[in-house]
């Protein structure tokens, strides 16, 4: 089952996909959830930059579109987080 059937299934009635692009759900780590808050995806930080660099963005121009089109962007009570993870030491 890949991550979209599941996030499904898990959620049946929460539109939880914000990057309706395949190429992002490899960014998918789960979902977010708090008190007060609706559940929403969480992404890999990292793996988003990746993937905008596969759509054929340099390194620059994919962050400055994370910038201003992804974390910038407010989709309502499910619009994404965004983590940034920490290297194991």
């Amino acid at each position: 089952m890949n991550i979209r059937d599941r996030l499904q299934e898990m959620y049946p009635d929460v539109p939880l996909l914000f990057m309706i692009e395949e190429v992002f759900d490899k960014a998918i780590i789960g979902v977010s959830e708090r008190i007060g808050d609706e559940p929403s995806v969480a992404y890999d930080y990292d793996k988003v930059i990746e993937a905008n660099i596969e759509m054929g963005m340099s390194y620059e121009e994919a962050i400055e579109y994370f910038s201003v089109n992804q974390i910038g962007a407010y989709m309502g009570e499910h619009t994404p987080v965004f983590i940034t993870k920490l290297d194991e030491e």
